[in-house]
């Protein structure tokens, strides 16, 4: 029989412990990836014994996989907002924003993302093929109907979503290419509003029917 799985902690100090662990991992996994991260690198981030970190995480792995969890539910809500009932230019602005938002905000969660689809989505595939591919399924299917009422010229709505995703994580993935190139007067923070401008009217222009 399989000992049993140890109980997470619940007092405050435990959660605010597990919360240092986090960030420092996060630290850790968005600059070395999975497989170049260890316990120690984390332990010493987070300025603690590695024995004192194993009593609140049991392995790499847990830890990892929390932090996947939690990054890929913060990824989804910009999508799950997305309103079947709205001005379809609207919303996609809106979108655009909120996706560009997270890429200023949460420049390391994305990379831990990144990261982990360049490993193959080991251990994110399941949520990949499941929680996400029934989202994107839904809103594809909100964008197809805005389409067919002509609120919208005709595309592929998928990959107007990968779209989307690719050009605002880009700020967050390439951001020291982005501001290098950029320079000092131009790679401040409103980088992200330019880029906001740029997005917005490159897929509006495509999008919005002529006439």
């Amino acid at each position: 029989m399989a000992p049993p799985s140890k109980v997470r902690p619940r007092t405050r100090i435990q959660r605010e412990k597990q919360d240092v662990i986090l960030n420092a991992a996060l630290d850790v996994f968005s600059l070395h990836g999975f497989r170049g991260a260890t316990i120690d690198q984390i332990a010493e981030a987070a300025g603690m014994s590695k024995p004192n970190l194993l009593y609140y995480f049991s392995s790499k792995e847990e830890i990892h996989r929390r932090l996947l969890e939690d990054m890929l539910d913060l990824w989804l809500d910009p999508l799950r907002e997305f309103d079947a009932a709205g001005d379809p230019v609207s919303e996609l602005r809106s979108y655009i924003r909120r996706k560009l938002e997270m890429a200023r905000d949460f420049p390391r969660e994305s990379r831990l993302f990144a990261n982990e689809m360049l490993q193959g989505a080991p251990h994110a595939i399941d949520v990949l093929a499941g929680e996400l591919k029934a989202l994107v399924d839904d809103k594809a299917g909100v964008i197809e109907s805005w389409m067919r009422e002509g609120k919208i010229t005709r595309t592929d709505p998928y990959h107007l979503i990968f779209s989307i995703w690719a050009t605002t994580q880009h700020y967050a993935d390439f951001d020291v290419q982005v501001r290098a190139v950029l320079g000092p007067a131009r790679g401040g923070e409103g980088r992200f509003e330019d880029a906001a401008r740029y997005l917005e009217n490159l897929f509006m222009h495509g999008l919005v029917p002529k006439g």
